[in-house]
C-alpha cells in the first residue's frame, strides 16, 4: 500500500509568479468547476435553513442569509474539501516555496444593498511570524462585479509594509466594525470583475476593499480561505492558532 502524499500541482507560470511578486495578487481564471461552486452553494444554504441551525453557523433569523458564515472549515467537511482544492493548494505552494495550511475561511453571502469592506490589509487582522499569508477568493457567482460589490485592489500596496488603520470614514459604504488603512491613495485602486469559479490570490500586505452592494437583485457570494507556510505560526489569535493541511 502507497501511503506517500501526492505531490500539488504547478498551476502557474514563471510569468503569472513574477506578476503576484509585483503587483501582490494575481488571478487564477476558473480555477473552480460550476458545478462544484453550485454543489456548495446549495449546500451552504442548506444548513442555515436547518430547524434547529447549528450552533457554529447560527445568527439572527433575519440575518441567515445575509451575515457571513466564520469559519465553516472547522466543523464541515465540504467546506475543507473546497480549502483543499488542487489548483489552490498548487498555487499556494509555487508562491510559498513550501506546503501551505488553512487558518481561516469565510463564506461571504453580501446580499443586494449590503455593505462592502473598507480598505485594509490582512496581516492587520491576522499576524503571523514569519509573514506569509496569501488569502484565496473564490467568486461563487456568475458575474461579480462593481455594481454587486467585488474587490478593488491597489497593485504594489504589499511592498509598503504594515500601515496605520483606523477608524471607518464612510459608514453607509463600508461596515463600521472593521478598521480602514490610512494615508493612502485610493485613488488608484482598480476593481477586480471575476466569473463564477475565478480565484484572487493576494498577498496579506495588498490593500484592498469592497464597496456596497448597489444591484436590486443580484447577491456577491463568496468563499474566501487564508493559508499560511506550514513552517509559519499565526500571533495573538487563540481562535486560528490551529492549522489545517491542504493533503
Amino acid at each position: 500500500m502507497n501511503n506517500s502524499i501526492a505531490l500539488p500541482l504547478e498551476p502557474l507560470t514563471n510569468e503569472q509568479i513574477e506578476f503576484f511578486r509585483e503587483n501582490g495578487y494575481f488571478l487564477y481564471k476558473k480555477g473552480m468547476s460550476s458545478d462544484l461552486i453550485d454543489a456548495f452553494n446549495g449546500h451552504i444554504y442548506d444548513i442555515r435553513h436547518q430547524e434547529p441551525v447549528p450552533d457554529w453557523a447560527a445568527c439572527e433569523d433575519s440575518k441567515k442569509f445575509s451575515r457571513r458564515l466564520f469559519n465553516p472549515h472547522k466543523h464541515d467537511s465540504f467546506s475543507r474539501q473546497l480549502m483543499k482544492h488542487a489548483i489552490a493548494r498548487g498555487v499556494l505552494t509555487q508562491l510559498m516555496g513550501k506546503e501551505a495550511v488553512c487558518v481561516q475561511s469565510m463564506y461571504f453571502y453580501k446580499e443586494p444593498g449590503s455593505q462592502g469592506q473598507a480598505s485594509h490589509q490582512d496581516y492587520y487582522y491576522i499576524k503571523n511570524d514569519p509573514m506569509t499569508m496569501i488569502a484565496a477568493w473564490t467568486a461563487m457567482e456568475e458575474q461579480i462585479d462593481i455594481e454587486n460589490g467585488c474587490l478593488w485592489v491597489i497593485p504594489g500596496t504589499h511592498k509598503l509594509g504594515l500601515l496605520p488603520h483606523g477608524a471607518v470614514k464612510n459608514i453607509e459604504e463600508h461596515e463600521d466594525w472593521t478598521e480602514e488603512t490610512e494615508g493612502i491613495d485610493t485613488s488608484k485602486q482598480i476593481p477586480v470583475i471575476m466569473e463564477k469559479g475565478d480565484i484572487l490570490f493576494f498577498s496579506e500586505l495588498l490593500i484592498h476593499s469592497s464597496n456596497k452592494n448597489r444591484s436590486k437583485d443580484r447577491w456577491r457570494r463568496s468563499y474566501v480561505c487564508h493559508y499560511i507556510r506550514e513552517d509559519s505560526n499565526v500571533l495573538h489569535r487563540e481562535d486560528l492558532r490551529q492549522k489545517y493541511p491542504l493533503y
